[in-house]
């Protein structure tokens, strides 16, 4: 197999833009897209959970998929989520990514369905060895009540074109213990948007960015000052940003975000059913937050 590529820096998990009537605005996601690589981005993830993957019809899935492939050009990594309830599905959905011309993918565990330790390996296994691309998986007990453990992890280390782990655990402690386990053999990204820096502190790769979309030259400028270690700048700015950062770590986290990128002028607000717009005392609590904290938005 041919060396593959290391990621690291931020990878934005998109949203996927959408009319009024639910249809895909692939030009507004097109717009998104040139945003977030102005704004520094080192590749970019569609068809995640942010990006409303489990909501879209297979056809749809692809079309976003090769929009954005047809947007970057080229400049940086273009990676799909693959989030499906059968191992045929995700494995079909993978070959086809792979011939529209994706580098790589961001794989959840089956949806739906709550395997064991025995039939989560089977299926990160199975799609593995559907694609030589490189590929990230994706470990969210939180949201998916699956957890790829550390002891997991070390299991899988055959897998030569699984390189990268997004870690949504919402603990910290997982990027130490998989360090100590494993050493360098993944590339380590964290994906939950408030625990950014202290995963930065412990040592990680990269960030699958979420609210971030909604600011992204702000969200750059944070990863880039974790980079060079200017802890006392990177903690003002991420005191800033946690308010909006928490939006990502809720229930309706994708209205939230797309809420926040409706209020940037970066996309609209709405979504798939069955999610709706936020509505009442919840958007007006929300869109608080948001203004609160663009009024003071570092300049």
């Amino acid at each position: 197999m041919p060396t593959l590529p290391q990621w690291s820096g931020v990878f934005p998990a998109v949203v996927t833009q959408m009319h009024e009537d639910q249809s895909l605005d692939l030009d507004a996601s097109a717009r998104h897209f040139e945003a977030l690589i102005e704004s520094g981005v080192s590749g970019l993830i569609v068809c995640g959970s942010l990006g409303e993957n489990q909501c879209l019809e297979p056809d749809e899935k692809r079309a976003v998929l090769a929009r954005a492939i047809e947007v970057v050009a080229g400049r940086i990594p273009v990676l799909s989520g693959v989030a499906e309830m059968t191992t045929r599905a995700a494995v079909e959905y993978i070959k086809d990514g792979d011939a529209l011309g994706a580098s790589g993918f961001m794989i959840m565990p089956p949806m739906v369905y709550k395997p064991d330790e025995r039939e989560t390996e089977h299926w990160f296994r199975t799609l593995a060895a559907a694609t030589p691309l490189p590929w990230m998986l994706y470990n969210n007990p939180v949201g998916y009540h699956t957890d790829v453990t550390p002891e997991m992890f070390a299991r899988l280390t055959d897998l030569p074109n699984l390189t990268s782990i997004k870690e949504s655990s919402a603990n910290p402690r997982r990027i130490t213990e998989l360090r100590n386990l494993v050493g360098e053999r993944y590339q380590l990204f964290t994906g939950v948007d408030d625990l950014l820096l202290e995963c930065a502190i412990l040592g990680i790769d990269g960030w699958v960015a979420g609210s971030g979309i909604g600011f992204p030259k702000e969200n750059q400028r944070l990863w880039a000052l974790t980079r060079e270690g200017r802890w006392d700048e990177a903690r003002e700015l991420y005191r800033w940003a946690q308010p909006l950062m928490k939006l990502d770590t809720h229930l309706h986290f994708v209205q939230y975000i797309k809420l926040l990128c409706q209020e940037t002028g970066l996309g609209k607000e709405w979504v798939r059913e069955p999610r709706q717009p936020l509505a009442g005392e919840e958007r007006e609590r929300i869109l608080r937050i948001i203004r609160e904290a663009l009024a003071k938005r570092p300049a």
